[in-house]
């Protein structure tokens, strides 16, 4: 297999440093179906992405043009942006300050 260049690629915990000299110790095997696996990820990956429930949700109008004002400074739209708060704090990712 290839060795991976640790002048470009540098990892960024214990856990990618070991996977990256597991992988130059040739231990890593290929699947038998590598386009079947691609579906697999691929297919996982939509369904992770997937946003298929509607909610309604009342905010005061403060927090509504806080929220209008962060998505136009970040570039994605309100709703993405609600969305994407919702899901940090469910995956304890969203930190106080």
């Amino acid at each position: 297999m290839n060795k991976i260049n640790k002048k470009a690629f540098k990892p960024i915990d214990q856990e990618e440093k070991d996977l990256m000299e597991s992988f130059e110790r040739d231990e890593w095997q290929p699947v038998k179906n590598i386009e079947q696996e691609k579906k697999k990820a691929m297919e996982a990956a939509r369904n992770t992405l997937k946003k298929d429930k509607r909610i309604n949700l009342r905010l005061s109008q403060k927090d509504y043009h806080q929220i209008q004002i962060k998505a136009i400074e970040e570039g994605i739209p309100y709703q993405t942006l609600i969305s994407s708060i919702v899901h940090k704090y469910l995956n304890g990712s969203l930190t106080p300050r």
